[in-house]
């Protein structure tokens, strides 16, 4: 296993007796090499070493887990484990221990995720030394009236990574004012569907930039947090492009008792499901298309919320046919009513606003004292929060 080759190596020869799982006859020795060097910190090579009784066939069995609200005060490792290595750097802390027939690595980050893997000479004993290192070492999310809990999800060095975190989330009647009526109404049935009620799998919000789309998404996740789980997909081009990344994704854990639906997020995503969406983007959009109305997405509990700032006409005919989205939502301007209403209250004049009324974007500008860009294009640097 290389482990950097951009610099001159020094290599650490480790070799092992190898016994065959299923034929526990003669040992015969299997040479294992990785190789290191001065690039690679104390944690590379904890994770190294942790893989030495596996690859060697000491300790053919392994079983890992990825954990997210981990007590600050748990251990992580089962009582009397040996400590081998223990190392500390840029918020996070590895330890290698080990015991009679096993060998453990943890590795926790500061916000509170943490890797647990195991190694050991008999499947029974990685599960068991597994379920004692993770027994009560996580503890509920904090609930926070202002906020929910969102995943994120991207592609790692070593396959699909999820980490969860909390984000500031208004409740909807709090931010309705933000849109204009036609779309605060179709929002408003958006708001108050639960999973037997879905009519569709696809739930389309477009519009221009600055006019909220994104505020309105994280309304939803809370709105719908009893019963939805909701993740934003960091590389949605990434998600489609590799089919075991969307199964990761889309399937997850069949066996989770307490499943809930899933809201996948992806915003921006012009260039998956504009008109040329097939010459430009190749498999990408017909596997969305899958997900939401195929052979994948079939007893699935999984909804895709895409935003775009794409007019609606230059949008691809399969994403906007009738019966996929459970709602296609043209998120506009406030009229010059409205606007003027939304800024009542605060030291902003009307006059600043014009005949095609304004954006949210424009409005939060306008309320903390900037004037009304002269040209009719939004800046990008107005839209700021509310994408």
């Amino acid at each position: 296993m290389t482990m950097s080759q951009e610099r001159p190596q020094e290599v650490l020869h480790l070799v092992e007796p190898r016994k065959n799982i299923t034929d526990p006859g003669p040992e015969s020795t299997l040479p294992v090499v990785f190789n290191l060097n001065d690039g690679n910190s104390p944690a590379d090579v904890m994770d190294v070493l942790s893989l030495r009784p596996f690859a060697s066939g000491e300790q053919p069995w392994s079983r890992s887990t990825r954990l997210e609200h981990v007590r600050t005060d748990a251990p992580l490792r089962p009582e009397g484990a040996r400590l081998v290595r223990v190392a500390h750097e840029k918020g996070k802390e590895s330890v290698l221990a080990e015991g009679d027939g096993w060998t453990l690595l943890t590795n926790r980050w500061r916000n509170g995720v943490a890797y647990v893997a195991v190694s050991a000479v008999t499947e029974e004993l990685a599960e068991s030394v597994l379920d004692a290192s993770v027994q009560d070492a996580t503890e509920p999310p904090k609930v926070d009236d202002s906020s929910v809990e969102m995943g994120f999800w991207h592609m790692g060095t070593h396959g699909p990574i999820r980490s969860e975190r909390s984000i500031t989330a208004d409740p909807w009647d709090d931010i309705r004012r933000n849109y204009t009526a036609p779309v605060a109404e179709a929002l408003d049935d958006v708001m108050r569907l639960t999973g037997p009620e879905v009519p569709g799998r696809l739930l389309l919000l477009h519009g221009p930039p600055g006019t909220g789309k994104t505020t309105a998404l994280r309304a939803l996740a809370r709105a719908w947090n009893g019963w939805c789980q909701s993740d934003c997909v960091l590389d949605p081009e990434a998600l489609f492009g590799t089919p075991s990344y969307l199964m990761e994704v889309a399937v997850g854990n069949d066996e989770d008792e307490n499943r809930r639906w899933r809201l996948l997020i992806l915003e921006d995503c012009d260039e998956l499901i504009r008109g040329e969406a097939k010459q430009s983007t190749g498999q990408g959009l017909s596997r969305l298309l899958n997900l939401t109305d195929g052979m994948l997405g079939q007893g699935r509990d999984v909804l895709v919320a895409i935003t775009t700032n794409e007019d609606l006409a230059r949008l691809h005919p399969a994403v906007v046919r009738p019966g996929r989205c459970l709602a296609q939502i043209d998120v506009g301007r406030l009229t010059r009513t409205e606007a003027a209403a939304w800024l009542e209250g605060t030291d902003a004049s009307p006059d600043e606003i014009g005949a095609d009324g304004a954006t949210l974007a424009e409005l939060a500008a306008l309320r903390k004292g900037e004037r009304r860009p002269d040209t009719e294009e939004t800046p990008v640097s107005a839209t700021g929060f509310y994408l």
